[in-house]
């Protein structure tokens, strides 16, 4: 997948066999389980890294994950056409290797996709399809793991070598067409995605003369899963935009290889794999908390087949600042942040329903609105029962800036009630746009909603920053709970903002600022500390950090998108002392 895939672990204990129940025999006499069922039409399967010595149902179950992309499978030696979990033969294919993990996540509704190649494999030769000159063997390989592990698709992750090794790219595409008439005849489901490295506008010519190799040999391509990451083209990417520009280059191509297919079917042709946090490139192309609830909504909205992220295992702020690491993101993130984004994305036939309980959602009507000071703004606060049945709801707001009161009422209903929120704007509020947060609390537990609110007027909204030198308080500044004002240390002035980080909180500070669209600015900010972070989210991403015990100037550039508006942000790190601001400008 990355440059990082040559890591190989020790081998894992060997776990029990799977249930052999309901066995068939293939047309080669392999006895295998009654055919799976297919994946849904929707599906978000991260990767999961196979070769670490994790239990894969034990992480499917800890994050919240149906499906799982397991990787990968190559031969041992190049020449060989013996298959193995990332090449090591102590990990056959057989039911003694993550067969009762995946029997498991089967029983619960879920499935995996095992993975062929990786860079590892590509780059070193070892890919099945490349160490193997017998295409016969090639399908057999791919046959053995889907009778195996009972599966409906196969992964072959392209990259590397494997791109410009053109015998092998016709073996594999040859084997895949005795694969898809094999399971033809055995009347069984048998999906192929390539996966492959893509440029911010598409396929690379070798990534396509793949396609167009599997097209000359009448082997079917069900997705074509692209890497929207490691571009290493040295510019600074908003990683949310270049996929979704990546995915329509894309399309476009699929478009002349398949030119009976209707836009829609083409779209259900795409798979995105995204990298969480900074990728082995660098901060440059890092893929932001932001970024992820961008791409779920969009992949819905273009009726995409795959949505998935390199990989599992990384799904942590455990390393801030580390990029391409194979633990842990790189940044600020909650434990699983980036599955529970991703995982409503799985959606369509083959989805097991989870047991129906009492629970309710919350939403905000309008969802923003914008007063001039001393006037006010209101908005319909609705809740709604989502399965079993109404429970009440306690509803809380926060978020609300100096010189701006909200209020509720009622302050608790019946799900499928509503409330009025009445935000009431002071003369002294400064202009800017602030995201009020409502809470609903029940039985069930909580879920909530954004208002956000845009007080008019001279300040943040004109294009600059409000009180960057915190000479006037925190105000309009959000801030977490702990951070304040301080007289010393200072950069300037009489006053700079104390971080104050918990052991379950960064402690940030944010204000939005509204500026130009499409237009570059440079944050710079003056900081001290252990893991000093400044930015900006939400109309642009970008941040940058640095560990100093002096005042140091950090400086960010970003660029805004269509609405202007940005996020700007200064946090420490858990549990890692506080961190001193002072000075920020916007230029």
């Amino acid at each position: 997948m990355t440059r990082l895939r040559s890591i190989r672990a020790a081998a894992t204990a060997l776990v029990t066999a799977a249930a052999s129940a309901g066995l068939l025999m293939t047309s080669g006499g392999a006895a295998h389980a009654a055919a799976p069922t297919p994946l849904p039409a929707h599906v978000f399967a991260p990767y999961f890294e196979a070769y670490n010595g994790d239990s894969p149902a034990q992480l499917a179950s800890a994050s919240g994950n149906k499906y799982l992309t397991m990787a990968f499978i190559q031969a041992d030696t190049k020449g060989s056409c013996t298959p193995y979990w990332d090449g090591d033969t102590s990990t056959p294919i057989a039911s003694s290797t993550f067969g009762s993990d995946i029997s498991a996540i089967q029983a619960g509704g879920g499935d995996v996709i095992p993975s062929f190649g990786g860079y590892a494999a590509d780059d070193g030769g070892t890919d099945i399809a490349d160490s193997c000159t017998d295409v016969s063997q090639i399908a057999a390989a791919y046959e053995k793991v889907i009778t195996t592990y009972n599966v409906s698709r196969i992964d072959l992750d392209t990259e590397d070598n494997s791109l410009t090794n053109t015998a092998g790219i016709d073996r594999r595409n040859k084997a895949i067409k005795e694969v898809e008439d094999w399971a033809t005849a055995n009347n069984r489901t048998v999906q192929f995605s390539y996966t492959l490295p893509t440029t911010t506008s598409g396929l690379a010519s070798s990534g396509l003369a793949v396609l167009k190799n599997a097209v000359s040999n009448g082997a079917r391509v069900d997705v074509v899963n692209i890497m929207t990451f490691d571009y290493y083209d040295g510019a600074t990417h908003e990683m949310a935009n270049d996929t979704e520009s990546a995915a329509s280059g894309l399309v476009g191509q699929l478009a002349s290889l398949y030119p009976t297919k209707t836009q829609a079917q083409l779209w259900a042709m795409v798979g995105v794999t995204e990298m969480p946090g900074i990728d082995d490139y660098g901060a440059a192309e890092t893929f932001t908390t932001a970024d992820a609830a961008t791409v779920e909504n969009w992949a819905v909205s273009k009726g995409i087949s795959t949505l998935s992220f390199w990989a599992l295992q990384r799904d942590n702020g455990g390393c801030p600042g580390t990029g391409g690491s194979d633990t842990c993101s790189g940044i600020s993130q909650d434990q699983w942040y980036f599955s529970h984004t991703f995982e409503p994305f799985t959606s369509g036939g083959g989805v097991t329903p989870p047991p129906v309980g009492n629970d309710f959602s919350v939403s905000a009507s309008p969802s923003s609105g914008s007063v001039a000071p001393g006037g006010t703004a209101t908005a319909t606060i609705g809740t709604a029962v989502t399965s079993g049945s109404a429970q009440s709801v306690a509803l809380t707001a926060s978020g609300a800036p100096a010189g701006v009161t909200v209020s509720l009422s009622p302050t608790s209903v019946t799900a499928g009630g509503s409330s009025t929120l009445t935000a009431t704007v002071g003369s002294s509020a400064a202009a800017g746009s602030y995201p009020i947060t409502v809470t609903g609390t029940a039985a069930s537990g909580s879920h909530s909603a954004t208002y956000t609110l845009t007080v008019t007027g001279s300040g943040p909204g004109s294009g600059s920053l409000a009180n960057g030198g915190f000479e006037s308080g925190t105000s309009p500044w959000t801030c977490a709970s702990g951070s304040t004002v301080v007289s010393t240390p200072v950069h300037s002035g009489s006053h700079a903002l104390q971080v104050t980080p918990t052991s379950s909180t960064t402690g940030e500070c944010d204000q939005s600022v509204t500026l130009k669209p499409n237009t570059s600015y440079t944050l710079t900010g003056w900081v001290q500390g252990s893991y000093a972070y400044i930015g900006v989210s939400g109309g642009a991403t970008a941040s940058t950090w640095t560990n100093s015990s002096g005042w140091t100037k950090l400086t960010v550039p970003f660029t805004t998108g269509s609405s202007g508006t940005v996020t700007v942000y200064v946090h420490g790190w858990y549990g890692q002392g506080n961190v001193y601001a002072d000075d920020f400008t916007l230029g």
